[in-house]
C-alpha cells in the first residue's frame, strides 16, 4: 500500500496540466492491456464513426480522447500538449487550460460525426482516438492569442502564428489527399474552437465560461485526496498511589536487609553468612 500511496502523493503535486497528461497515459496504457485481453474492448470506449451509435455510447465523445492507436501518437500528442499547456499557464489559470481542451475535445468530436454522416463513404473511418482535438485547441490557442510570441526551435526561432498556420493547413492537406480524414476533421474541430476562444478573449470575453463545469469535473474527480492518517487514542494512566506507597515500603525494608548483610560480610566475611542469607543476597543481586 506504500507503494500506491507514494504514487498518488507524486500525482497529487502536479500541476493540473501534468495531472491530465498522467491520466491520458495511464488510461492508453490501460485500454491497450484490456484490448490485448479482449480485442472487442477497443470499440467500448472509441467514438463511433456513426451517430446512432454514438448515441448508444455518449460517453465516447470523452473518452476517445484517452486513447491512442500507438506509441508515437500518444508521445507526440503529450509533447504538444505540454509544451503549448505551459505557454498557455504563463496567461491562464489551471481551469481554463483543462477547459479549453475539453471545449476542443468535443468540437472535434462534432466535427468528425458531422463529416462521417454527411460524407461517409470519403472518411471511411472506423471510429476514432486520440486527444488530438484537444491538443490542437490548445496549440492554436497559444497560437492566436499571442501570435507575435517567438519560440525557438532547436536552431532557429519561429513566431507562434506561424505554427499555427502549418498546423492548419497541413490538417486541411490531409483532408483533401484523404489521409486519415477523420482524424484530421477533428483536429480542425480543435483548431476552430481554439482560434474562436483565443479571437473572444483578445477582445475581453471568455466564450469557455459555460464550460468551466467541466474541466472542474475533471480536476475533482482525478484529485488525489490525502490520506487521513488515524491519530493513535490517548489513554490516561492513573498512578495507584496505594501501590506505590506499598512497593516504597517493601524496597526500603529489602535495602535494610541488604545493608545488615553486607555489614556481617565485612565483618566475619562471607562465610559467616547463612544460607538463607546468601540465597537472598543472590536473589537481590539479580533484580
Amino acid at each position: 500500500m506504500d507503494f500506491i500511496d507514494n504514487l498518488k502523493s507524486k500525482y497529487a503535486q502536479q500541476s493540473a496540466l501534468g495531472q491530465l497528461i498522467v491520466v491520458i497515459v495511464t488510461f492508453t496504457l490501460l485500454s491497450w492491456l484490456l484490448q490485448y485481453l479482449y480485442q472487442p474492448s477497443y470499440y467500448w470506449f472509441r467514438l463511433p464513426p456513426g451517430l446512432w451509435e454514438t448515441l448508444l455510447q455518449p460517453w465516447s465523445i470523452l473518452t476517445y480522447a484517452f486513447l491512442h492507436s500507438g506509441i508515437f501518437h500518444l508521445f507526440w500528442n503529450m509533447l504538444i500538449l505540454f509544451s503549448f499547456g505551459q505557454m498557455m499557464l504563463n496567461f491562464f489559470n489551471s481551469r481554463q487550460l483543462i477547459t479549453l481542451f475539453f471545449a476542443g475535445v468535443l468540437s472535434g468530436a462534432a466535427f468528425y460525426l458531422l463529416g462521417e454522416s454527411l460524407f461517409s463513404t470519403y472518411v471511411n473511418s472506423a471510429g476514432l482516438v486520440g486527444a488530438s482535438a484537444g491538443v490542437y485547441a490548445v496549440a492554436l490557442f497559444v497560437c492566436s492569442y499571442q501570435p507575435d510570441t517567438e519560440v525557438r526551435l532547436i536552431f532557429f526561432n519561429l513566431k507562434l502564428k506561424y505554427i499555427g498556420y502549418f498546423l492548419l493547413v497541413m490538417t486541411i492537406a490531409g483532408i483533401f489527399a484523404r489521409d486519415n480524414v477523420g482524424g484530421n476533421l477533428a483536429h480542425l474541430g480543435g483548431i476552430a474552437i481554439g482560434f474562436y476562444a483565443a479571437i473572444k478573449m483578445r477582445e475581453g470575453t471568455d466564450i469557455l465560461k459555460g464550460l468551466t463545469s467541466l474541466g472542474d469535473s475533471f480536476m475533482a474527480f482525478f484529485k488525489a485526496s490525502p490520506k487521513k492518517e488515524k491519530k493513535a487514542k490517548m489513554k490516561t494512566v492513573y498512578r495507584n498511589k496505594k501501590s506505590a506507597t506499598s512497593t516504597s515500603k517493601e524496597k526500603s525494608t529489602q535495602q535494610v536487609k541488604i545493608d545488615t548483610i553486607l555489614d556481617k560480610i565485612s565483618a566475619s566475611g562471607y562465610e559467616s553468612l547463612s544460607k538463607a542469607e546468601k540465597d537472598f543476597l543472590f536473589k537481590a543481586g539479580k533484580d
